[in-house]
């Protein structure tokens, strides 16, 4: 195993669970060793073919490819879909943005809403149970979990296990940045593992 899975926390671990999608942060390997957490604010989704191309891992001074079990789980870290590979995708997550911003005022906001300021220590929003749209990522305990079909699906390592009761009242921490929340209110078609359901 390499390490290059991201969690919905934003983590890069090791585990054997399959991706989806791949995406980048920037250059953050030497060798095949991570050594930084991002390079800048632009975190982005890939699709894993585009247009036949084929790049090798691990390139001195070339992105660092990282992999998502699920779309929902790279929303929660904090990433958006990528404007050249993922173009509709990109398209419909920004046009669910108010006044439609450029894609360098998208990664500002995300990125302010991610991390705290001048750290690298996740941000996490406290917002009501009602209203969390399908898609978005809580964190109550150990393991993340993600709202799904009227119930929570635990997150873990090995892929979605547990499910859970919806809460109605309350309130809960989430990972989902709040500007990605609204654009899967607006009914963005984000993409889950079938093994949450």
């Amino acid at each position: 195993m390499v390490r290059n899975r991201v969690t919905p926390v934003g983590d890069v671990v090791d585990i054997p669970l399959r991706g989806a999608w791949t995406g980048n942060r920037g250059v953050l390997h030497e060798g095949r060793e991570i050594v930084r957490f991002h390079a800048g604010d632009l975190w982005i989704t890939c699709a894993l073919e585009f247009r036949g191309r084929c790049r090798e891992q691990w390139l001195p001074n070339r992105y660092t490819h990282l992999f998502f079990h699920d779309e929902a789980v790279s929303f929660a870290a904090g990433h958006r879909p990528c404007a050249e590979c993922r173009r509709a995708a990109y398209n419909a997550y920004r046009d669910a943005w108010p006044a439609h911003p450029s894609a360098a005022e998208m990664n500002r906001r995300l990125h302010a809403e991610r991390l705290v300021r001048g750290t690298h220590v996740r941000r996490r929003h406290e917002l009501p149970w009602a209203g969390l749209p399908e898609g978005v990522f809580v964190q109550r305990g150990r393991h993340p979990e993600l709202v799904v079909g009227g119930h929570l699906a635990e997150w873990t390592p090995a892929g979605y296990g547990t499910r859970r009761k919806l809460p109605r009242a309350g309130t809960v921490p989430v990972l989902t940045p709040p500007a990605t929340i609204a654009v899967l209110r607006a009914g963005y078609p984000v993409q889950i593992d079938d093994g949450a359901r």
